[in-house]
């Protein structure tokens, strides 16, 4: 293993653009949930006209989807909110045909009502079900995989100490928020998957890249626990922790 100091650049200066984590590749893993999301979602979207995907990231996903998927829907757009993903998904999604719309997290849908008959998040910070509810046409598919309650909780309170995760985020409140709105839910399934850190700079990238687990994560600030951390994963080998999904389906009547 390289030093600390190397470790700590090559960290500090990886791209973090998108959600796309090949970076990771012998430096990090995480165990994938059952349901195969990609793979449920390219089903659905074969047999939909008009596909919205809502904070899509760089669209790597999405593009993934609509590749796979066995027929191209007529329609298919997308929203995102941070402006390097937006550049992004548009250059990703852009040769598939997809319209990507600026749109903050949480916030209306840039759409006319029903307008589509599958709507998707993958990982969203935020899930503005009235406006979901809106956009789907009668019949329509919502589809999501979301980050659960007391995600990469190991790896927050490394960093942070005692963190209550609340429960704004357990797949059960997220199911009730989904049926206040006249959305009927059909599946619900979570399930917490173990991830694996192998040096110190797959840490840096994770924390610089997934914001919410440590908020206001620097190199500089947190410079002694990531000391720690080095040592801990010399010592011990790689840093354990887990990270919480549930998939979510609902249908508009």
């Amino acid at each position: 293993m390289r030093s600390f100091e190397e470790l700590l650049v090559e960290g500090a200066n990886a791209p973090v653009d998108g959600w796309d984590f090949g970076w990771f590749a012998g430096r990090a893993t995480e165990q994938r949930p059952s349901w195969g999301y990609a793979r449920l979602l390219a089903e659905r979207a074969g047999t939909a006209t008009a596909v919205l995907d809502v904070q899509t990231g760089g669209g790597e996903v999405y593009a993934e989807v609509l590749t796979r998927a066995p027929r191209r829907p007529a329609t298919a757009a997308a929203t995102e909110s941070w402006p390097p993903n937006l550049a992004l998904a548009r250059r990703n999604l852009a040769p598939l045909g997809v319209t990507v719309a600026e749109a903050a997290d949480g916030a209306a849908l840039p759409f006319p009502d029903a307008s589509f008959d599958l709507v998707a998040s993958r990982h969203p910070t935020v899930t503005n079900w009235a406006e979901t509810a809106r956009v789907l046409a009668p019949g329509g598919q919502y589809l999501s995989q979301q980050i659960g309650a007391g995600s990469m909780r190991e790896l927050s309170e490394f960093f942070l100490g005692p963190v209550d995760p609340g429960t704004g985020r357990l797949p059960q409140t997220l199911a009730a928020e989904a049926e206040s709105v006249g959305l009927i839910v059909t599946e619900l399934r979570p399930q917490a998957l173990r991830t694996e850190f192998y040096d110190v700079a797959a840490v840096i990238v994770f924390l610089r890249k997934v914001i919410w687990t440590v908020p206001g994560f620097s190199v500089d600030k947190h410079h002694d626990r990531l000391v720690d951390m080095d040592a801990r994963i010399r010592a011990d080998g790689p840093f354990v922790a887990h990270s919480q999904r549930f998939l979510l389906a609902a249908h508009r009547p």
